[in-house]
């Protein structure tokens, strides 16, 4: 076995993100095999022993995830077209607090980005957080997080392309993983899907015959759209796991 970058390692692991992972080796609060290590770069087994110092772990608990019921209109990422990015609706006018939710805090801005896409033209669940771990559980390479959808198109579906829905269907030279997909109502479909390419069901559909008028994204994992009305946002609540 190769030595490998420990911060690629603790990535890797779902310890926090690599740029996390090289600010806790800098502050020294990442042991290696029982030992202290705080030069970038260092390398280690892909076998050895990582564990965080309290420091870090009281840093991790401290970062937030909100979920957002993202409006038609807005963008989930920075946009060089002008567009009105999603994260400007993070703010205190704009959260649904039922219960107990803690208010708005300003500082829950700072490092606060989107784990996954969703389209201008489309709505519904988008996740922002301040959280590595969180983002790599759900867009990283290996994620196998499931995305539910609701899809209304207009068109002739193709005589097999339901099933090609579900598997058999390329985008950009490269076979798309199996989904679930299924008629919710006579002009919408149902998609569950565990990969999230750009564009990907509007695509999907062109190549069945299919046009998508609308698109809303309920649920992620385990966390679901629910009642969250659309513009406002809440904290990912204590317990809540994707």
């Amino acid at each position: 076995m190769e030595p490998v970058r420990i911060s690629k390692l603790m990535a890797q692991r779902g310890l926090c993100s690599r740029r996390e992972a090289d600010a806790y080796i800098e502050r020294g609060w990442v042991r290696v095999d029982g030992r202290i290590v705080s030069e970038l770069g260092t390398k280690a087994l892909p076998s050895a022993r990582i564990t965080l110092e309290r420091q870090a772990a009281r840093r991790q608990t401290d970062k937030v995830t909100i979920i957002l019921n993202k409006p038609v209109g807005y963008v989930s990422h920075q946009s060089d077209k002008g567009y009105r990015l999603a994260a400007s609706l993070i703010q205190a006018r704009t959260q649904y607090r039922p219960g107990q939710s803690p208010a708005f805090d300003p500082a829950h801005l700072r490092g606060l980005a989107p784990a996954g896409r969703l389209d201008i033209d489309s709505q519904g669940l988008l996740v922002l957080t301040q959280d590595g771990r969180v983002a790599r559980q759900l867009i990283g390479d290996d994620s196998s997080i499931e995305k539910e959808y609701l899809v209304r198109v207009e068109g002739r579906l193709s005589a097999n392309g339901l099933a090609l829905l579900n598997h058999g269907l390329s985008l950009d030279g490269q076979a798309l993983r199996p989904a679930r997909v299924q008629w919710q109502n006579e002009d919408q479909l149902h998609f569950t899907l565990r990969e999230g390419r750009k564009r990907q069901i509007r695509r999907m559909c062109d190549l069945v015959g299919l046009k998508v008028v609308g698109l809303k994204r309920v649920r992620m994992g385990r966390v679901v759209l629910g009642d969250l009305p659309v513009g406002q946002w809440r904290y990912l609540r204590d317990g809540e796991r994707f």
